[in-house]
């Protein structure tokens, strides 16, 4: 709790730092030249009371659920980040599914055939992983598959022909299954593969390297060559063993590369046109619309918090020590 306080702090002092005029880039310089609507418009939001005051009844207000109302947009800023949330987290989920499983495969395999040629070709992919601007990557993609060979569909969530599913999570692909539409299913799926695929290849970057180095450390324990002393296979010896061992700065890592997807996508979102949480930070942001931008910084306190503590629970699923500390 005290952590969110902190958060809703810092980011309303912040805000209020940043040099520019509020009224005028949510009102535009035509209404903003007449006083009537700007004295109307100030009214409306609380924007001629004190800034302690203003803060004071955001909180007033947050307790009670009610994050305010967009300077910007003139929704409710939970509506927008209840359809802005879910976005995200569709693509951030499948980023960091496909980034572990093949980071895991490739680290692992690394780490067995150290100093050989396939643990250089494998570090100098990841290297690559990590070298390439995201932003590049995403244009790139972008031209090559949809505008030059056509085998991956345009921007956006859905086809303008479909109809998007009824609202159960918010993330397409797993309401389409549960409304039992396969059509809807298959396009949702097709739209995520570009995104997913250019956060993916910086997070496999950043996790090969980081498990090639866990499994390493595993290998030369002593209870896994005891393991292999009693004759069991490489497989249950690389699942039953290395890989749990290796389990716990791993999880660590994919926490933060988690969090990191959720608040950072901005850039990948913008050029895929998909209205998740960093397209509306940044719109937020360009307007200079303080409940937005406090509604976003919320948001990401609480992922991390939450992220956090999922992270503690599984450290005492696959560690007992840490239950019996």
């Amino acid at each position: 709790m005290l952590l969110l306080l902190g958060v809703t702090l810092v980011t309303f002092t912040l805000t209020n730092l940043v040099p520019g005029d509020p009224i005028a880039a949510a009102l535009g310089e035509g209404a903003a030249a007449n006083p009537a609507t700007v004295q109307a418009y100030v009214e409306r939001y609380g924007l001629d009371d004190p800034l302690p005051v203003q803060y004071l009844t955001y909180l007033g207000n947050l307790a009670h659920g009610d994050l305010g109302r967009s300077l910007a947009t003139g929704r409710p800023v939970a509506s927008d980040l209840a359809t802005a949330v879910p976005a995200t987290i569709e693509i951030a989920v499948c980023a960091v599914v496909v980034s572990l499983l093949v980071a895991t495969a490739l680290g692992t395999v690394a780490a067995h055939r150290r100093n050989l040629v396939t643990d250089q070709v494998v570090r100098v992919v990841s290297l690559i992983g990590l070298s390439l601007p995201t932003f590049w990557l995403a244009l790139v993609a972008y031209d090559l598959f949809f505008r030059r060979l056509g085998i991956a569909p345009g921007s956006g969530r859905l086809s303008p022909s479909l109809t998007p599913p009824p609202t159960i999570t918010g993330l397409y692909t797993v309401d389409f299954m549960l409304d039992g539409d396969s059509v809807g299913f298959v396009d949702a799926a097709a739209h995520l593969a570009l995104p997913v695929g250019v956060l993916s290849l910086f997070t496999i970057g950043l996790l090969t390297r980081f498990i090639r180095t866990s499994v390493l450390e595993v290998l030369d324990s002593e209870y896994v060559r005891a393991a292999r002393a009693k004759g069991l296979g490489p497989g249950r010896v690389v699942v039953g063993y290395v890989l749990r061992g290796a389990s716990l700065p791993i999880l660590t890592v994919v926490g933060i590369a988690f969090g990191s997807l959720l608040s950072g996508t901005v850039l990948v979102e913008s050029v895929f046109a998909w209205p998740g949480l960093g397209t509306y930070a940044y719109q937020a942001a360009s307007n200079l619309d303080l409940p937005g931008i406090m509604g976003v910084g919320l948001v990401v306190g609480v992922i991390y918090l939450v992220l956090n503590l999922i992270v503690d629970v599984l450290y005492g699923v696959l560690d007992p020590r840490v239950r019996l500390a």
